[in-house]
């Protein structure tokens, strides 16, 4: 078998950017510098969808969208790293978070650090089958957006001296009905590409 065929073959514990082919050590280095650099890039895109939320200080945006498929795509490890670089960058300058900001002093950083570990989270869990059906794709989701609030949401509390209540009204209550719709999304989005790569293999 090649090394084309074989890295074009669904494989259990194996995420999307695992069929990529790589034919030596060092082109796989290559081929993962440039997916967490393309994660990165992706997120800082979806970031400029953005609808402001009034009363709130955390626009609606593609963001955490981005941040999950990333997520479920790299798997956990680079995953992390794509969203990492991605704040890194942001908070030396780079003006790709939300509405076109950069930084550390914006109240909504929190949810960006919690995206970092949604990564993480989801990609986990897709190589443990977590994005191949939509039940459980949907399942998935909802880890990587709970574990987006449980970092944004105290944030958010600490860094505008909301309460927790004010925090959970602002911070999270407006965004469940996007969540939900990103769920959809992704649970038709993730198990259709391992379908398309099953017939492709």
């Amino acid at each position: 078998m090649s090394a084309l065929t074989s890295a074009a073959t669904p494989r259990p514990g194996a995420v999307l950017a695992d069929l990529l082919p790589a034919s030596s050590a060092a082109r796989a280095r290559v081929r993962d510098v440039a997916l967490v650099a393309g994660g990165a890039a992706l997120t800082g895109v979806a970031a400029q969808l953005s609808v402001p939320i009034p009363g709130s200080p955390v626009p609606v945006t593609g963001q955490t969208f981005a941040a999950l498929l990333v997520g479920a795509g790299l798997g956990a490890g680079r995953g992390f790293l794509a969203l990492a670089l991605y704040a890194a960058a942001g908070m030396a300058g780079m003006p790709w978070f939300a509405e076109a900001s950069a930084g550390v002093g914006m109240p909504s950083l929190g949810y960006v650090f919690g995206m970092m570990l949604a990564a993480a989270a989801v990609g986990a869990l897709a190589r443990r089958g977590g994005d191949r059906g939509a039940l459980r794709t949907a399942g998935t989701m909802a880890v990587g957006m709970a574990v987006t609030y449980a970092i944004g949401v105290p944030y958010l509390a600490v860094s505008t001296g909301m309460s927790a209540g004010e925090a959970v009204a602002a911070g999270l209550v407006p965004f469940l009905v996007g969540d939900a719709v990103k769920a959809a999304l992704a649970m038709g989005a993730l198990p259709a590409a391992w379908k398309l790569a099953g017939r492709k293999s």
